[in-house]
């Protein structure tokens, strides 16, 4: 399998990350416990397991949590103590379309509100299969405009895996309206984005080996729950092939053992072609969801600083 440079080379948008002595060993012991399960969480039956994974995050410091609604959305508050006012993380959980809660994802958008010091809301979006494409995105866009209405002068929109998916939706859509809640847009993180439905990726196959949770089967099973009969392709779907054009300027976060890495190389060499402020970081030897292994692994440490530092300046423009 190549590496990332190998594939790429030293490209200015991009960043590579070694892989740490410490990170190895910790790594290890996580694949060892994860490859076993590879492939296997399925369908509907798949949200109380992975609802427990993801219950597993470190808790952060200092941050309170608490259940509203926002534009008609239900989800949870992570305020950390000094978070400034008026100002909001709009955090779109994975999941595949068809799993995901705001309760399980409250620590992952806890420590990037506490590294932002900006309160984040987490939205319950509507699930595939009983709420098939366009409900999430629907209800995405409506949480986003119901944090405008509450007074949220500025606003980050943050999302992991298929919440990458569903943030860079949103964030295209800011990017071609006029309406106002677009002037409240600061910028965008995306953590190892969905955004090619039509699973063209080279790394679908280049890393269908070192990546310890997905198969292609696996995926491409959740996904047609999502589209439910609708284009892969349509760039409402798959927003790797929307006009990028005017899109705020985002950074994009992935492992080098994913095989969601392409559609994450893909996206911001697209955007940095369309004019877009944009930059990858890829960590060597680290997989899906690495992030929220905060605490045990150097890279997600760093990942997070990395996401604070970004919003922090964006946030004061």
């Amino acid at each position: 399998m190549k590496t990332f440079l190998e594939n790429h080379g030293t490209v200015p948008w991009s960043v590579l990350h070694p892989f740490s002595t410490e990170d190895q060993a910790a790594m290890a012991v996580m694949r060892a416990t994860v490859e076993p399960n590879k492939g296997k969480l399925q369908g509907t039956a798949a949200r109380v397991p992975y609802d427990a994974i993801m219950q597993h995050v470190t808790a952060p410091v200092g941050v309170v949590y608490e259940a509203d609604h926002v534009g008609g959305a239900p989800g949870w508050w992570c305020r950390p103590e000094d978070a400034r006012p008026h100002q909001a993380v709009l955090h779109i959980h994975g999941g595949w379309f068809n799993w995901g809660s705001a309760q399980a994802y409250r620590h992952l958008a806890g420590h990037i509100a506490v590294h932002t010091r900006v309160a984040a809301f987490v939205p319950d979006y509507r699930l595939a299969p009983e709420h098939p494409f366009p409900a999430a995105a629907e209800d995405i866009q409506a949480c986003y405009l119901g944090l405008t209405e509450r007074g949220f002068s500025k606003v980050a929109i943050t999302g992991d895996s298929s919440g990458g998916n569903l943030a860079l939706g949103l964030l295209v859509h800011l990017a071609a309206t006029s309406e106002a809640g677009s002037k409240t847009l600061v910028g965008g993180v995306l953590l190892s984005p969905v955004t090619d439905l039509s699973f063209s990726g080279e790394s679908w196959s280049t890393r269908a080996v070192a990546d310890p949770y997905f198969t292609q089967l696996q995926a491409t099973e959740l996904v047609r729950s999502y589209l439910h009969g609708h284009d892969p392709a349509d760039p409402f779907a798959s927003p790797l092939y929307a006009d990028l054009k005017g899109l705020a300027p985002i950074r994009v976060y992935a492992g080098d053992d994913e095989v969601l890495l392409d559609d994450a190389v893909r996206l911001v060499e697209r955007a940095v072609a369309a004019g877009v402020d944009a930059r990858l970081d890829v960590w060597e030897g680290m997989v899906h969801g690495f992030l929220g292994s905060v605490g045990s692994l150097a890279a997600s440490n760093e990942a997070l600083q990395l996401i604070g530092e970004f919003l922090i300046g964006r946030f004061a423009q």
